[in-house]
């Protein structure tokens, strides 16, 4: 079956030989360059165009036409190229239109030799751009995935070798534009026939196993106190000075963005993220509605920078939890000075005894709390303004969040498909100030998961003060995890994501019957100490394999069907059924695990491992604390407020988690 992209969707390429057919229903150049890791073309010898034609691996037309069939071949190109961009163009002293808003609309496929067509993009969109780069075929963790682009420069083949990181783009467009009107005519034969022996499938697992290094963690505070050793809170959008990770500020803009791991010198697979930054150009933003004379602008969904709509709603919440973060510790600051103020003149006037009596103390005492009213009052106009701004924007970003982003009652899950890619970022729950009731930020977490979970299933105060008896914070905290898996399942490929559950004692039974129903966990929940044993023993194995090969440069030797999923376990009970042994293993897996794609989610209450003294601390020090009850224990990175986290929960009586459960587990029986 045919995928048919939208912009800045992917598909993956289980073929090495294609040929890429563009119909564009007027004469236009193709062409193509050649990227690498950071998508950059190092000379003119990386591309491919009329005058020009063949490359490694690659081969476009020499004349301007209306349809093309450019030939590919993935395994032939450089150990160096990573990323094949397709150009198309206007050509220029030819007649013709001058942009493509007033030409057809180009269809580009990528098909197989034999014509079977894999992945269509139809360029919509274009306006007074005369060149733009359709596709990109690039590598991922040793598998190639194609995307559609779209990406239209109104500077023509100039401005867009350029962007390319071509210096010499000017000359090169220059070239290709004469080459074009010189008519040099050879046109593209067909590729021979596909040969058994010429069909040399890639590797079609696109599975992460690591983490993105610029990772977000949280510093927990309330119950369990700050982290030892933090000279900063962090937070759920970037790192702070003195994080244990030594992560990015989130004061620093680039901490809101990907940063590739070191890559490895020993295999093709990749285990970082993929860098967003040096893709294609982000599109821009939606307009926002003009305003009234006066009054500020109408908030628009996704008009913050980013290459696709999930990044710029990404960067428009963290902005959102940024200014929320600010205006109230304006507020704050602004009430502080007024009390300062009020105190300091009433010392005065206590401070003279002979205002101590008569009207003179009494007028004196009067103007200060005057004063003090009209400081805060000030204060509390401009909170009240910035967030009536901030509620129009929450009223305006929240419906139109995907699903990865959105809460179990936004309609969105309605449309849920499996998807084709992991998201940036998954929704935890939600955070809110008490100045800012009812508004609330959604709690985005970056992925691949850098830090493991820990719900606490130990004593918690509620948002009003009330405490849940154990079984019932125990029932609830279960409940959260499971919502949270859920959640995790559905925002992965069906291929690219594995559940282990150890469930020593059983008593997670209830909560954890609509994954066991889907079918959708690795195995049955592990039970008792042998289960736990086992579990434990595979998954402590598969880190220090997977260590072993990338730092010995052998990251392909992997054994062959070997699972290069992330995989999460869930563990409930702890430290039922754990020995000394396990005990060691669980925390080699919270500290190394996540760096090859091992993740961690406790259901636990700390107490209760309290016999094992300190020796647990680094354990919870190096997991994100979230409880089942709204609970202020989260520190911005900015100003250190405690937040108040609100887990996201399906709201009751609802079937959206059954029914997103179903869908996963059909998709995952089609890998099989």
């Amino acid at each position: 079956m045919t995928a048919e992209l939208v912009r800045g969707q992917n598909h993956p390429l289980s073929q090495a030989r294609l040929e890429i057919r563009v119909s564009a229903g007027t004469p236009i150049v193709a062409a193509a360059t050649l990227g690498d890791e950071d998508g950059r073309a190092h000379s003119v010898e990386w591309v491919a165009h009329p005058g020009a034609p063949t490359l490694p691996g690659l081969e476009v037309s020499r004349q301007a036409a209306a349809d093309h069939r450019l030939a590919v071949d993935l395994d032939a190109l450089s150990a160096e190229v990573h990323r094949v961009s397709v150009l198309l163009a206007l050509p220029v002293g030819v007649g013709g239109p001058v942009s493509f808003g007033s030409a057809a609309v180009p269809f580009v496929a990528v098909t197989g030799l034999d014509g079977t067509e894999v992945a269509s993009y139809t360029i919509t969109g274009l306006d007074a751009e005369s060149a733009v780069v359709a596709l990109e075929l690039y590598r991922r963790q040793g598998a190639w995935k194609v995307r559609a682009v779209g990406q239209g420069y109104a500077g023509g083949l100039a401005e867009l070798l350029t962007d390319q990181g071509l210096p010499q783009a000017p000359q090169l467009a220059t070239s290709i534009n004469s080459a074009v009107v010189d008519g040099v005519a050879r046109s593209l034969q067909a590729p021979p026939p596909r040969t058994p022996e010429g069909d040399r499938s890639r590797q079609t697992a696109t599975s992460s196993l690591g983490p993105d290094q610029s990772g977000s963690p949280y510093t927990t505070q309330g119950a369990t106190g700050p982290y030892p050793g933090a000279q900063g809170a962090t937070g759920p959008y970037g790192g702070a000075p003195g994080r244990p990770d030594g992560g990015a500020s989130a004061t620093d803009p680039a901490a809101a963005q990907p940063t590739p791991a070191a890559p490895s010198s020993g295999g093709p697979i990749d285990y970082s993220h993929p860098r967003r930054q040096n893709a294609a150009p982000p599109p821009p933003p939606p307009t926002a509605p003009p305003a009234e004379p006066g009054q500020p602008a109408r908030p628009v969904a996704g008009d913050a920078t980013g290459w696709s709509m999930d990044e710029r709603l990404y960067n428009q919440v963290w902005g959102m939890f940024e200014d929320l973060a600010r205006t109230t510790a304006a507020y704050r600051s602004a009430v502080d000075f007024a009390d300062t103020r009020l105190e300091k003149e009433l010392d005065q006037v206590l401070s003279d005894p002979r205002s101590r009596i008569g009207g003179q103390g009494d007028a004196a005492r009067e103007t200060a709390q005057a004063k003090h009213v009209q400081l805060v009052d000030q204060a509390r106009e401009a909170l009240e303004r910035d967030l009536v701004q901030l509620t129009a924007e929450a009223e305006v970003v929240e419906p139109a969040l995907p699903v990865a982003y959105a809460r179990w009652d936004n309609p969105a899950w309605h449309a849920y498909r499996v998807p084709m890619e992991m998201p940036m970022a998954f929704r935890l729950g939600d955070l809110q100030l008490p100045e800012s009731d009812p508004l609330r930020i959604p709690m985005l977490v970056r992925l691949p998961l850098e830090r493991g979970l820990w719900i606490d299933a130990g004593r918690t105060a509620a948002s009003d003060g009330s405490f849940a008896d154990s079984h019932e914070l125990r029932q609830l905290a279960m409940e959260s995890a499971v919502a949270h898996t859920a959640r995790l399942l559905a925002v992965h490929p069906a291929d690219e994501f594995t559940v282990h559950v150890i469930d020593p004692a059983g008593s997670g039974a209830q909560a954890l019957a609509p994954l066991v129903r889907a079918g959708v966990l690795a195995a049955p929940p592990a039970v008792g100490a042998a289960g736990v044993a086992d579990v434990l023993g595979r998954l402590t194995q598969r880190v220090d394999l997977v260590q072993m090969a990338v730092r010995g440069g052998a990251a392909d030797s992997l054994p062959p069907g070997f699972d290069t999923s992330q995989q999460l376990l869930v563990v409930n009970d702890f430290p039922h059924g754990f020995d000394d042994r396990a005990v060691n293993q669980l925390r080699y897996l919270a500290d190394e695990g996540p760096a090859v794609g091992v993740h961690l989610m406790m259901v636990a209450d700390r107490e209760e491992s309290s016999a094992y003294g300190p020796l647990l601390d680094p354990l919870w020090r190096g997991l994100l604390r979230l409880t089942p009850v709204p609970d202020d224990h989260l520190a911005d990175p900015w100003v250190g407020h405690a937040w108040t986290y609100e887990p996201c929960l399906v709201p009751h009586g609802s079937q959206v988690l059954e029914q997103v459960l179903a869908q996963v587990a059909a998709a995952r029986a089609k890998y099989r």
